[in-house]
């Protein structure tokens, strides 16, 4: 069963339903921010719906831009670097 998955996974015919599948999970797990009572919240912006969503894209986004930044800046060397 697992192997019938990762072939259906890795296989690029199936590219167009794979990505209609991604993102119907997507819509359906911020949806589902909408409907989650928030009874106790911590802070004021625990109760914006969405905000958990917004946050987690925004901050991985900024996460790899900052490293790509340092990679091109600091971490790679040129080829006769060790020469």
């Amino acid at each position: 069963m697992i192997k019938g998955m990762v072939n259906y996974i890795c296989c690029p015919e199936n590219a167009g339903k794979r990505k209609v599948i991604f993102y119907s999970i997507l819509v359906l797990v911020f949806a589902s921010d909408f409907i989650a009572s928030r009874h106790h919240v911590a802070f004021a912006w625990d109760a914006i719906p969405g905000w958990s969503a917004f946050y987690g894209f925004v901050s991985c986004v900024s996460i790899i831009a900052v490293f790509k930044f340092l990679g091109k800046v600091w971490l790679l060397k040129k080829e006769d670097y060790y020469d």
